[in-house]
């Protein structure tokens, strides 16, 4: 099987496939990737440890701070705790939050985080494009005018 065709796969299943945590598995945010395909998470309780990105997400799907993944805990390691099984996608979280499995905590930083991005879109200074328009009606730009000239 070629790369790309990997790709599409590991694409279609990260959009499609949507899993709820159970015993095995729970959901953590990303705080900052460490490298090597590493990233520091913190749980809902708020303990903080490595998390390893497993090969098949590698170059395909990438993730940032502030993100949620599913990830499973692995016992061999001191650093590193966990691996992740799944990227979640906004779908994912939706049908997470509808089947009530969406831990508490995070629930009330993604409200806020919510609440602080509509502050700033209120908060826009209104714009004065009018005068903006006119004085790039009456600006002429040299070398177009002398390129009108050779028509």
């Amino acid at each position: 099987m070629s790369v790309t065709t990997k790709k599409k796969y590991v694409v279609n299943e990260a959009l499609q496939r949507y899993q709820l945590p159970d015993e095995k598995h729970y959901i953590v945010k990303i705080i900052a990737p460490r490298g090597n395909n590493l990233h520091e998470v913190v749980t809902p309780s708020g303990s903080i440890f490595l998390v390893s990105m497993p090969t098949k997400f590698r170059q395909t799907i990438f993730i940032k701070r502030g993100d949620y993944v599913l990830v499973e805990d692995i016992e061999e390691g001191d650093k590193v705790k966990a691996e992740i099984v799944q990227i979640l996608l906004k779908d994912n979280i939706k049908y997470i939050r509808s089947q009530n499995c969406w831990p508490k905590e995070f629930q009330v930083v993604q409200e806020a985080e919510h609440n602080d991005v509509a502050l700033k879109d209120d908060m826009m200074p209104p714009s004065e494009s009018s005068e903006d328009e006119d004085e790039e009606e009456a600006t002429i730009n040299p070398s177009e005018d002398k390129l009108m000239q050779q028509l």
